[in-house]
Protein backbone atom coordinates (compact mmCIF):
# COMPACT_ATOMS: atom_id res chain seq x y z
CA UNK A 1 0.00 0.00 0.00
CA UNK A 2 1.61 3.37 -0.90
CA UNK A 3 2.27 5.84 1.83
CA UNK A 4 -0.47 7.86 2.75
CA UNK A 5 -3.57 5.86 1.27
CA UNK A 6 -6.72 5.54 3.17
CA UNK A 7 -7.99 1.83 3.92
CA UNK A 8 -11.59 1.78 3.95
CA UNK A 9 -14.46 -0.64 5.19
CA UNK A 10 -17.92 0.10 3.17
CA UNK A 11 -20.54 -0.77 5.40
CA UNK A 12 -23.51 -2.31 3.14
CA UNK A 13 -26.08 -4.86 2.00
CA UNK A 14 -25.24 -5.70 -1.23
CA UNK A 15 -26.01 -2.54 -3.43
CA UNK A 16 -25.89 0.93 -2.63
CA UNK A 17 -22.28 -0.22 -1.23
CA UNK A 18 -21.13 -1.21 -4.13
CA UNK A 19 -22.82 1.90 -6.23
CA UNK A 20 -20.59 4.30 -4.21
CA UNK A 21 -16.99 1.62 -4.30
CA UNK A 22 -18.02 1.86 -8.27
CA UNK A 23 -18.26 6.00 -8.31
CA UNK A 24 -16.18 7.36 -5.85
CA UNK A 25 -13.13 4.63 -4.82
CA UNK A 26 -12.77 2.04 -7.84
CA UNK A 27 -10.27 4.43 -9.62
CA UNK A 28 -9.11 6.52 -6.57
CA UNK A 29 -5.43 5.84 -5.99
CA UNK A 30 -5.76 7.42 -2.59
CA UNK A 31 -8.05 4.99 -0.88
CA UNK A 32 -7.59 0.85 -0.88
CA UNK A 33 -10.99 -0.35 -0.18
CA UNK A 34 -10.05 -3.44 2.06
CA UNK A 35 -13.73 -5.27 2.49
CA UNK A 36 -17.10 -4.74 2.53
CA UNK A 37 -19.11 -5.35 5.03
CA UNK A 38 -22.65 -6.75 4.61
CA UNK A 39 -26.29 -7.25 6.49
CA UNK A 40 -29.96 -7.89 5.23
CA UNK A 41 -28.94 -10.36 2.46
CA UNK A 42 -28.34 -14.16 3.28
CA UNK A 43 -26.12 -15.92 1.59
CA UNK A 44 -23.54 -12.39 0.69
CA UNK A 45 -20.92 -12.42 3.58
CA UNK A 46 -17.81 -14.97 2.56
CA UNK A 47 -18.24 -13.73 -1.15
CA UNK A 48 -16.13 -11.84 -2.94
CA UNK A 49 -16.68 -8.60 -5.20
CA UNK A 50 -15.66 -9.80 -8.45
CA UNK A 51 -12.52 -8.96 -10.01
CA UNK A 52 -14.59 -7.68 -12.95
CA UNK A 53 -16.10 -5.06 -11.68
CA UNK A 54 -14.02 -4.14 -9.18
CA UNK A 55 -11.20 -3.17 -11.58
CA UNK A 56 -7.22 -3.32 -12.21
CA UNK A 57 -6.91 -1.75 -8.78
CA UNK A 58 -8.35 -5.31 -7.12
CA UNK A 59 -7.04 -8.07 -9.21
CA UNK A 60 -8.28 -10.31 -6.57
CA UNK A 61 -11.79 -8.49 -6.20
CA UNK A 62 -12.98 -7.51 -2.96
CA UNK A 63 -14.45 -9.90 0.21
CA UNK A 64 -17.31 -9.41 1.82
CA UNK A 65 -17.60 -9.52 5.45
CA UNK A 66 -20.54 -10.00 7.91
CA UNK A 67 -21.73 -6.86 9.45
CA UNK A 68 -21.04 -8.84 13.06
CA UNK A 69 -17.25 -8.93 11.92
CA UNK A 70 -16.88 -4.91 12.07
CA UNK A 71 -14.66 -4.50 15.03
CA UNK A 72 -12.31 -6.85 14.03
CA UNK A 73 -12.34 -6.08 10.60
CA UNK A 74 -11.02 -2.64 12.43
CA UNK A 75 -8.60 -3.60 14.22
CA UNK A 76 -6.85 -6.60 12.43
CA UNK A 77 -7.21 -4.65 9.00
CA UNK A 78 -6.03 -1.18 10.22
CA UNK A 79 -9.36 0.38 8.78
CA UNK A 80 -8.79 4.46 8.50
CA UNK A 81 -12.46 4.91 7.96
CA UNK A 82 -15.58 3.19 7.85
CA UNK A 83 -18.02 4.74 4.87
CA UNK A 84 -21.97 3.99 5.94
CA UNK A 85 -23.68 2.68 2.01
CA UNK A 86 -27.19 1.19 2.91
CA UNK A 87 -31.12 2.09 3.88
CA UNK A 88 -34.06 0.62 5.38
CA UNK A 89 -32.49 1.66 9.10
CA UNK A 90 -33.42 4.08 11.39
CA UNK A 91 -31.54 6.44 12.49
CA UNK A 92 -30.19 5.10 16.13
CA UNK A 93 -29.04 2.33 13.58
CA UNK A 94 -26.46 4.32 11.91
CA UNK A 95 -25.65 6.21 15.13
CA UNK A 96 -24.62 2.65 16.70
CA UNK A 97 -22.58 1.58 13.59
CA UNK A 98 -20.91 4.58 13.85
CA UNK A 99 -20.24 3.99 18.17
CA UNK A 100 -19.25 1.20 16.98
CA UNK A 101 -16.72 2.30 14.17
CA UNK A 102 -15.59 5.35 16.63
CA UNK A 103 -14.58 2.76 19.32
CA UNK A 104 -12.80 0.48 17.31
CA UNK A 105 -10.57 3.03 16.10
CA UNK A 106 -11.99 4.23 12.25
CA UNK A 107 -13.60 7.12 11.48
CA UNK A 108 -17.46 6.78 9.84
CA UNK A 109 -18.44 8.56 7.12
CA UNK A 110 -21.36 9.16 4.78
CA UNK A 111 -21.06 10.19 0.89
CA UNK A 112 -23.27 13.10 0.34
CA UNK A 113 -25.90 12.98 -3.21
CA UNK A 114 -23.55 14.87 -5.34
CA UNK A 115 -20.93 12.52 -4.83
CA UNK A 116 -22.53 9.66 -6.03
CA UNK A 117 -24.82 10.62 -8.61
CA UNK A 118 -24.38 9.44 -12.40
CA UNK A 119 -24.56 12.24 -14.48
CA UNK A 120 -27.43 10.79 -17.75
CA UNK A 121 -28.64 12.63 -21.00
CA UNK A 122 -32.37 11.60 -20.24
CA UNK A 123 -34.56 12.89 -17.89
CA UNK A 124 -34.96 10.75 -14.13
CA UNK A 125 -38.07 10.27 -11.89
CA UNK A 126 -36.68 9.19 -9.03
CA UNK A 127 -39.18 7.22 -6.92
CA UNK A 128 -37.76 6.52 -3.48
CA UNK A 129 -39.23 5.40 0.29
CA UNK A 130 -38.28 4.91 3.38
CA UNK A 131 -37.90 1.09 3.96
CA UNK A 132 -38.89 -1.77 1.93
CA UNK A 133 -42.50 -2.61 1.11
CA UNK A 134 -43.67 0.87 0.96
CA UNK A 135 -44.93 0.62 -2.50
CA UNK A 136 -42.01 1.94 -4.49
CA UNK A 137 -42.84 -0.65 -7.22
CA UNK A 138 -46.61 -0.31 -7.59
CA UNK A 139 -45.66 3.57 -7.82
CA UNK A 140 -42.81 3.11 -10.35
CA UNK A 141 -45.51 1.09 -12.92
CA UNK A 142 -48.15 4.07 -12.57
CA UNK A 143 -45.64 6.98 -12.83
CA UNK A 144 -44.49 4.66 -16.14
CA UNK A 145 -47.86 4.51 -16.92
CA UNK A 146 -48.74 8.54 -17.13
CA UNK A 147 -45.58 9.18 -18.91
CA UNK A 148 -45.93 6.36 -21.95
CA UNK A 149 -49.88 8.17 -21.83
CA UNK A 150 -48.07 11.66 -22.67
CA UNK A 151 -46.47 10.05 -25.45
CA UNK A 152 -42.78 9.48 -23.53
CA UNK A 153 -40.64 6.31 -23.92
CA UNK A 154 -40.33 4.88 -20.76
CA UNK A 155 -37.46 2.93 -19.26
CA UNK A 156 -37.17 1.92 -15.59
CA UNK A 157 -34.03 1.26 -13.55
CA UNK A 158 -34.32 -1.11 -10.39
CA UNK A 159 -31.25 -1.85 -8.04
CA UNK A 160 -29.44 -5.29 -8.09
CA UNK A 161 -30.61 -8.09 -6.21
CA UNK A 162 -27.46 -9.97 -5.71
CA UNK A 163 -28.20 -13.53 -4.98
CA UNK A 164 -26.47 -14.69 -8.37
CA UNK A 165 -23.43 -14.47 -10.39
CA UNK A 166 -22.39 -10.24 -9.82
CA UNK A 167 -19.91 -10.41 -12.56
CA UNK A 168 -22.74 -11.33 -14.91
CA UNK A 169 -25.39 -8.85 -12.95
CA UNK A 170 -22.84 -6.15 -13.77
CA UNK A 171 -25.70 -4.67 -16.34
CA UNK A 172 -29.23 -6.45 -17.24
CA UNK A 173 -32.10 -5.68 -19.53
CA UNK A 174 -35.62 -7.62 -19.22
CA UNK A 175 -38.40 -7.03 -21.56
CA UNK A 176 -40.07 -10.58 -22.18
CA UNK A 177 -40.29 -13.66 -20.17
CA UNK A 178 -37.48 -14.77 -22.34
CA UNK A 179 -35.13 -12.58 -20.46
CA UNK A 180 -36.07 -13.55 -17.12
CA UNK A 181 -34.88 -17.11 -18.10
CA UNK A 182 -31.54 -16.05 -19.92
CA UNK A 183 -30.60 -13.93 -16.78
CA UNK A 184 -31.70 -16.93 -14.51
CA UNK A 185 -33.89 -15.27 -12.16
CA UNK A 186 -35.12 -16.11 -8.75
CA UNK A 187 -38.48 -16.32 -8.16
CA UNK A 188 -38.29 -12.83 -6.21
CA UNK A 189 -36.72 -11.48 -9.35
CA UNK A 190 -39.32 -12.66 -11.04
CA UNK A 191 -41.82 -11.46 -8.81
CA UNK A 192 -39.98 -7.58 -9.48
CA UNK A 193 -40.01 -7.54 -12.57
CA UNK A 194 -42.63 -9.28 -14.47
CA UNK A 195 -45.45 -6.34 -13.73
CA UNK A 196 -43.26 -4.10 -15.41
CA UNK A 197 -43.02 -6.68 -18.66
CA UNK A 198 -46.95 -7.44 -18.41
CA UNK A 199 -47.30 -3.36 -18.90
CA UNK A 200 -45.13 -3.54 -21.46
CA UNK A 201 -42.56 -2.11 -19.93
CA UNK A 202 -38.45 -2.22 -20.32
CA UNK A 203 -36.94 -2.85 -16.45
CA UNK A 204 -33.08 -2.48 -16.24
CA UNK A 205 -30.90 -4.02 -12.98
CA UNK A 206 -27.10 -4.32 -12.19
CA UNK A 207 -24.73 -3.76 -9.97
CA UNK A 208 -22.65 -1.26 -12.12
CA UNK A 209 -24.88 1.83 -12.76
CA UNK A 210 -22.27 4.03 -14.64
CA UNK A 211 -23.12 1.06 -17.35
CA UNK A 212 -26.55 1.08 -17.13
CA UNK A 213 -27.48 4.95 -17.88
Amino acid sequence: MAKGVRRLAIIGAAGRDFHNFNTNYRDDPATEVVAFTATQIPGIAGRRYPAELAGPRYPNGIRIVPEDDLERLIRDERIDVCVFSYSDVAHETVMHLASRCIVAGADFEILSNDRTMIPTMAPVVAITAVRTGAGKSQTTRFVSSILKKLGKKVVAIRHPMPYGDLAAQACQRFASYADLDLHKCTIEEREEYEPHIDSGFIIYSGVDYGMIV
